[in-house]
Parts: structure tokens; C-alpha cells; sequence
């Protein structure tokens, strides 16, 4: 199995609604986000999948979200702007990127040093 993976930061800010103490005041956050792409085979030219396409890809997502107040966004007005809600939407906007020309696809985003959420399928 081949694994293939990118790397990409973005800040934002946000507040949570709930029993969340002090997060529930915005606060911000330094992102950092992952993307791996794993399949078992290899083009003609030996790549898994291009790179640059990849990284460009998750930029234009991460583009979105930059200096963004995350409860402004619409994906995220309805709901809590959490890691783990975070790491689905921009999976979900990468699979669409990228479509069927990739195989298996992980989003990992950190909100800190310590804390994280993945979300693949």
C-alpha cells in the first residue's frame, strides 16, 4: 500500500454553543490539516497521485476558511464549528476536488499541538 499526504495550515476563529466553558467565547485557533491520499497501485509514471494537485486542492479549500470567523461560514452556521465538523467539511470539499482519481482519503486537522479529529471513509 502507497501513502501520499500533504500538510497546510490556516487560523480562524470561533465559539461553540453548549456546555463548553471558556470555548464557548470566540477564541481562535492555528490550524493544521493533512490529507492522505493510500492506493495500492501506481501510475505509468510511478505516482499514486499528483502532489502539486493535491496540495493546490487543499489550499483552495483551506482558502475558505483562512482568517474566517468559522460560524460565518454556511457550512458551519447550523451547527458547532468543531474539529471534528471541521475535518468532515474539508474532506468532503477534497473528495469532491478530486473525484474518483483518488483512493482512499484521510483529513486529519489539529486545533492544537495536542488535539485533533480525523475523518475518512
Amino acid at each position: 500500500m502507497y501513502e501520499i499526504g500533504v500538510v497546510e495550515e490556516f487560523d480562524a476563529v470561533l465559539s461553540l454553543k453548549g456546555d463548553f466553558g471558556l470555548a464557548t467565547r470566540v477564541h481562535g485557533h492555528a490550524y493544521k490539516v493533512q490529507v492522505v491520499i493510500q492506493g495500492e497501485t501506481l501510475d505509468e509514471t510511478g505516482v499514486l497521485y499528483d502532489i502539486a494537485r493535491l496540495r493546490d486542492a487543499l489550499r483552495e479549500i483551506l482558502s475558505g476558511l483562512h482568517y474566517q470567523n468559522l460560524n460565518e461560514i454556511e457550512a458551519f452556521r447550523d451547527c458547532n464549528p468543531t474539529v471534528e465538523i471541521v475535518s468532515r467539511y474539508i474532506y468532503d470539499g477534497m473528495a469532491v476536488a478530486l473525484g474518483d482519481e483518488a483512493g482512499g482519503l484521510k483529513v486529519t486537522v489539529w486545533e492544537s499541538p495536542s488535539a485533533y479529529s480525523s475523518y475518512w471513509k
